[in-house]
């Protein structure tokens, strides 16, 4: 995102149409980020059900640890590809591969087997980020900050509806269709290929016209990040409330596809059940995007807004716990999910508002890159020690446990980053 405000028309500006209208611009935006979670809200469900079909849900922490670090991988490969290419022809291409592979995929594994169903589930998680990090890297260069502001709720809209219209459509598919649930990985490829050809026309239409391919910092990581980090105790924090929900994540998803797993032993009834919670989720995101949101930072500021996630999350846990159903399980993965694409990721932007671009953009760098991948990693870990490798084993309700004192130790940063919170506001004006 550029810094500044309204200036006289540039060379894109005077060339293309397009770029003087940031309504325009953002609705486009708002429809690309749309089939990006579209697609991907096709293959979650299908993904998870064959996974659980083929090794089962106990397994899910190993395909974790095999992702993170699949990713960690991949990464470091992929920033190179976006220094030497244009992003523009990354992103396009990247979206004709991803089309490729899973067609090939559906073709030639028609019933997947423990092998091909993990590295599906490891693929789709790696897509899913990259399809998300590629579309925010362009995003970001074609706004002022003034424009950001008011239109990045619009566009990130679009990726919530996305979410709640894709579940929706792969279980409808399943349902009222000959598909079956491989299927939907055609499905997914087709939506992939419009995005490359929206992304084609946004190009042509010099939607990307104002990226300086000459500079491109946001594609670079932040060897630094770590040592802002280290050397801001308000960064620091923010660090930890980030980090500790990526910890409490795993034993949440851990619990709620064990509790799915356990009530669909149908893998077409499970993957529909998937796809409209799915469906679910994304709904219930947009609600509280559009409706809470706003009133909770209005009447009772950002900080209130942090608390809703771990406080809902303990009490959906503490159900689970006494009575482990699909009912809580799946209240425990909205209370996480849904809060954590809407008010917690709202109430967390604003944290940022008082630090400086430049020590923002090297702190988010090491945390996505380096701290998400490390404390997923834990959170797995953590399943695996306590439900298979420890000789006391703990039961799938039992792990809530850890869930709670994780939200207590959230709620207690939460407290804790407050006062410095608004120290840092107050120094900032």
């Amino acid at each position: 995102m550029k810094n500044g405000s309204a200036q006289p028309l540039n060379e894109c500006q005077a060339r293309f149409p397009l770029l003087r209208t940031v309504g325009l611009r953002s609705g486009l935006l708002s429809l690309n980020f749309f089939l990006i979670i579209l697609a991907l809200y096709q293959l979650k469900p299908a993904s998870r059900s064959l996974f659980i079909e083929s090794l089962g849900a106990t397994q899910l922490p190993f395909v974790w640890i095999a992702t993170a670090l699949v990713m960690g991988v991949f990464i470091g490969f992929y920033h190179r590809w976006v220094q030497r290419y244009s992003r523009v022809r990354v992103v396009r291409a990247s979206c004709l591969t991803i089309a490729g592979i899973l067609s090939a995929f559906r073709w030639f594994s028609a019933n997947p087997g423990p092998l091909e169903s993990t590295c599906l589930f490891v693929f789709t998680d790696i897509l899913g980020v990259v399809l998300v990090e590629q579309f925010w890297s362009l995003t970001n260069s074609i706004y002022t900050t003034p424009e950001g502001r008011g239109w990045y709720g619009v566009v990130g809209t679009g990726g919530l509806v996305g979410g709640m219209v894709g579940g929706w459509l792969a279980a409808l598919l399943l349902k009222h269709t000959a598909l079956k649930t491989p299927d939907l990985l055609l499905t997914a490829a087709g939506i992939i290929v419009l995005i490359y050809f929206l992304t084609w026309y946004m190009s042509r239409s010099g939607m990307y016209c104002e990226i300086d391919e000459a500079a491109r910092p946001s594609d670079a990581p932040a060897p630094r990040g770590w040592r802002i980090l280290g050397h801001s105790r308000y960064l620091l924090m923010i660090a930890a409330l980030l980090l500790l929900a990526q910890l409490a994540s795993p034993l949440v998803e851990y619990q709620f596809l064990n509790s799915v797993e356990a009530a669909f032993t149908e893998r077409e009834a499970r993957t529909g059940f998937l796809g409209e919670f799915y469906s679910l989720l994304g709904l219930i995101s947009v609600a509280v995007n559009v409706v809470a949101t706003p009133v909770v930072h209005r009447v009772f500021g950002p900080i209130a807004g942090l608390m809703v996630q771990p406080l809902l999350m303990g009490v959906c846990s503490w159900g689970f716990l006494l009575t482990p159903t699909l009912f809580f399980g799946g209240a425990t993965r909205i209370s996480d999910r849904a809060l954590s694409y809407s008010i917690n990721r709202a109430s967390k932007e604003l944290l940022y508002v008082p630090v400086e671009p430049v020590v923002i953009y090297q702190a988010k760098a090491w945390i996505d890159m380096f701290g998400y991948r490390v404390f997923k990693i834990a959170g797995s870990v953590l399943i695996l020690l306590f439900t298979q490798w420890l000789p006391f084993r703990l039961g799938v309700g039992q792990l809530s446990w850890f869930t709670i004192c994780i939200c207590a130790v959230w709620i207690g940063m939460i407290i804790a980053i407050r006062r410095r919170y608004h120290l840092v506001h107050r120094a900032g004006r």
